[in-house]
């Protein structure tokens, strides 16, 4: 893992999805797993995961990889969402997760289920 301090730019982060401010400043922070469920040209085309790529909790590791509702690795229980879009390089990537507010669930960067919805009830509320 590269620890290595940075100072990058990105452009206009979409953070469209977050109905209210509220749960913004109580994200957790984690690391996820590249490896676990994404792929370049689907989740990271431009170089960065978007804000609101919905994520779980490995039950081995205890990374977070893509939900996946098929996944048998404790990926089928949605966690939370990437807070803000986070730079890819190889290897883990470090990022703030948002685990408790509202979210409006048309303008998320990938769509989630049912089954995900129940997996975070009482601490998101979908619009």
């Amino acid at each position: 893992m590269d620890l290595t301090q940075r100072v990058e730019t990105f452009g206009q982060d979409d953070q469209t999805w977050l109905d209210s401010a509220h749960g913004t400043d109580s994200g957790v922070s984690g690391t996820i797993d590249i490896t676990a469920g994404f792929t370049q040209g689907t989740h990271y085309g431009e170089g960065f995961l978007p804000s609101g790529t919905p994520v779980a909790k490995i039950t081995d590791s205890g990374k977070f990889g893509l939900y996946d509702a098929d996944a048998t690795d404790g990926r089928d229980e949605l966690f939370g969402f990437t807070l803000t879009a986070q730079r890819v390089r190889n290897g883990d990537v470090i990022a703030p997760i948002f685990v408790h507010g509202r979210v409006n669930e048309s303008k998320l960067p990938f769509a989630i289920d049912d089954a995900a919805k129940a997996s975070v009830a009482g601490r998101i509320q979908f619009v």
